[in-house]
């Protein structure tokens, strides 16, 4: 199988270069080789790598930013993925996809399945969103996975966030009003590698994300407590507290049934994931 993956150095993007080299031969591509800001430049690198699978870890991932870069934020999170789904449909490839549960307003109180309609209340869930919607309206195969609170060991997150923060500071200020589940990204991409490898892979959308829930606060006490730091004052605050320029949902937790019933896959619990990442 030969695979092109966008975006290898994200988070999610370094654990698929490592997760999907059994399967086959893996051109891993980041924004300097293929800016998707660049629209001319896709389709000469997707001929070039002749994949059979297309995996799209690439996106505009600046949530807060993309409330004063719009443009910038639906160039590379829907126009671009757009165009990969043309692409992939002239070649007859598959396109995996990664989405988001900021998709979602966060008005329910029980986990959002597929059916679920999305209402968006950032300009990055919008371009997310019409996203998938770009993908599904270019006619390629594709399978589309939502997830969410994503984090990992390198990059950029809340885990790394806390524990830097721990270190400089005598007291933290956590929400407590935001609930999701923290997903560690080698648990995500470990699982795409599962759907790539079965023989019937499932298409469309779906959720994918660790068992359990828990708020911004209720982690970062769970990051302090494995991580044996017991110097730092934890307090529990509300989103009206830490204003930011996106709104984020209350309540993001994603129903990951769908996908379990498809194929058999279901992501640990956040906690156990959290104390290996650890």
């Amino acid at each position: 199988m030969k695979i092109l993956l966008l975006g290898r150095t994200g988070q999610v993007g370094h654990e698929l270069e490592c997760a999907l080299a059994p399967l086959g031969e893996v051109v891993a591509t980041g924004r300097a080789e293929l800016d998707l800001s660049n629209f001319d430049s896709i389709g000469p690198a997707i001929e070039r790598a002749r994949p059979e699978v297309i995996v799209n870890a690439a996106a505009y991932t600046a949530v807060d930013q993309a409330e004063s870069e719009r443009a910038a934020a639906f160039r590379v999170n829907t126009e671009a993925v757009g165009r990969i789904g043309e692409v992939a449909a002239q070649r007859g490839a598959l396109v995996i996809h990664y989405s988001t549960d900021y998709v979602f307003d966060g008005e329910k109180t029980a986990p959002y399945t597929e059916d679920d309609t999305p209402h968006p209340l950032n300009v990055y869930g919008e371009s997310k969103l019409a996203g998938e919607q770009a993908l599904a309206a270019s006619g390629c195969r594709h399978l589309i996975l939502r997830t969410g609170w994503i984090y990992e060991s390198r990059g950029k997150n809340f885990l790394l966030t806390i524990l830097r923060l721990a270190r400089e500071r005598d007291e933290l200020r956590v929400v407590g009003d935001q609930v999701g589940s923290p997903t560690a990204a080698r648990e995500l991409a470990a699982a795409s590698a599962k759907l790539l490898a079965t023989s019937e892979r499932p298409t469309g959308t779906f959720h994918i994300a660790a068992a359990g829930q828990c708020s911004w606060f209720e982690f970062a006490r769970e990051i302090l407590t494995l991580s044996g730091n017991s110097r730092v004052r934890l307090t529990q605050i509300t989103t009206a507290e830490y204003p930011t320029a996106a709104r984020r949902p209350r309540y993001s937790v994603l129903s990951c049934e769908k996908l379990r019933r498809a194929s058999g896959i279901a992501l640990p619990h956040w906690r156990e994931t959290l104390a290996r990442v650890l």
